[in-house]
C-alpha cells in the first residue's frame, strides 16, 4: 500500500495546495463563454417494450464530436436520470447494464470520453508532451489548454443539454461513477447546480502534488513522472505545472456541490491514495457520507457495495444491505 498518512491525520487533510482564488470565477467564465450545441438525439429499436433507447451526438470544444448512450423507462411521465462516467482509458457499458436503473423507472446517460475507447472523438491540439495520458496534455501551455478542461466543459454541456429535453425531469438528476468516472461525477456535480446527489467511487484527478510526494509511478498518474523525468528532471517547471493542473484538481470543486454527496474509498488504494480522496472530501461542505473498505484498493467491489450505490442511486433499500 502506498499511502503514508494515518487515517486520523487523514480526517482533516485538504490537500497540498490552497483552490486558487479565481477558481469559481474562472470555471463560471468558461461556461457562460460556451455557445451550446445543438444534441442529436437518435432512436434505436432493441425490440424491448419497456425500455426506450437513444444515440446522443453533440458538437463540444475544437470541434470534437461528443457521444452518450440514453436509456429511457417507455412512460410518459418526466423521468428522474443517472449520468453515468467511466474509468480511465475506457467507454461507456453495455446498453444491457444498465437495465437494473430503468426497470426502477430512472434513465440513464452514458458519456463515452473523447479521445479514449468509446465513440466520442477528440481533434484537439495540444502543445508538449502528449506520451501516454490526458492529465499532461496541454499542462505546458497553462489552464487554458488542458485537455481535462474540454472533457469537463462535456459533462456540463451533456447535463444541460439532456435536462432539456422534454421527457427528462430536471429537479431529479444525479452522477455516478468509479475512478475518473468519479471525478467526472464530482464535477459535473459542481458545474451543474440541479444535480442532487453524487456517488463517486475512488476518485481520479485528485491531489496532484500528494501523488508525486507519494511516487505514485503506476497507471494512471504515470504520465506526471515521466514529463519529470524526461522533460524537467531538475523540476524547474514544477509550480508552473501545479498552477495549471488546480484547475482541473477535483478538491477544488468540492465546495461548489449543491447536492448529496456519496463516496467510497479503499484503502488499499494504490492507484488513487486515500489522502487524495481525503483531500476532496473533507473540502465538501454539503450533506455527506464516507464509506470505507478496509481490504479493497483500486478494484471491482463485490459483496453488497454495488447494493448499496444501487440503493443511494434509486432510493430505496435492498435487505441486508
Amino acid at each position: 500500500m502506498i499511502e503514508t498518512m494515518s487515517k486520523e491525520e487523514m480526517q482533516s487533510y485538504q490537500g497540498v495546495r490552497e483552490v486558487p482564488d479565481d477558481f469559481y470565477q474562472y470555471w463560471q467564465q468558461l461556461i457562460l463563454s460556451l455557445q451550446l450545441p445543438e444534441l442529436k438525439v437518435v432512436e434505436k429499436d432493441f425490440h424491448i417494450k419497456q425500455i426506450r433507447f437513444f444515440d446522443l451526438y453533440f458538437n463540444g470544444t475544437n470541434g470534437s464530436q461528443v457521444y452518450a448512450k440514453m436509456l429511457l423507462p417507455n412512460t410518459n411521465q418526466k423521468t428522474p436520470v443517472i449520468f453515468h462516467f467511466h474509468g480511465y482509458q475506457g467507454c461507456s457499458s453495455d446498453w444491457s447494464e444498465y437495465f437494473k436503473f430503468v426497470m426502477c423507472g430512472y434513465g440513464v446517460i452514458a458519456l463515452d470520453v473523447r479521445g479514449q475507447a468509446g465513440k466520442s472523438q477528440d481533434n484537439g491540439q495540444f502543445d508538449g508532451l502528449t506520451v501516454k495520458g490526458h492529465i499532461v496534455r496541454g499542462m505546458i501551455a497553462g489552464r487554458e489548454r488542458l485537455f481535462y478542461q474540454d472533457i469537463f466543459l462535456d459533462v456540463y454541456t451533456l447535463i444541460e443539454q439532456v435536462r432539456k429535453l422534454p421527457e427528462i425531469d430536471d429537479e431529479n438528476m444525479q452522477t455516478f461513477g468509479a475512478s475518473q468516472g468519479g471525478a467526472l461525477a464530482v464535477v459535473g456535480a459542481a458545474l451543474h447546480p440541479r444535480i442532487k446527489q453524487v456517488v463517486t467511487i475512488y476518485p481520479f484527478l485528485a491531489d496532484f502534488p500528494r501523488i508525486l510526494e507519494l511516487g505514485q509511478i503506476t497507471e494512471p498518474y504515470d504520465e506526471l513522472f515521466r514529463y519529470f523525468k524526461f522533460q524537467d528532471p531538475f523540476y524547474r517547471t514544477k509550480e508552473q505545472i501545479f498552477k495549471a493542473l488546480d484547475y482541473i484538481d477535483i478538491k477544488n470543486f468540492a465546495h461548489m456541490i449543491k447536492g448529496k454527496v456519496k463516496l467510497l474509498t479503499g484503502i488499499r488504494d494504490d492507484i488513487c491514495p486515500p489522502s487524495t480522496q481525503y483531500a476532496f472530501f473533507n473540502r465538501v461542505q454539503t450533506n455527506k457520507e464516507h464509506i470505507l473498505l478496509p481490504e479493497y484498493g483500486h478494484e471491482a467491489l463485490n459483496v453488497g457495495v454495488n447494493d448499496l450505490c444501487f440503493n443511494w442511486l434509486i432510493n430505496t433499500e435492498i435487505e441486508g444491505v
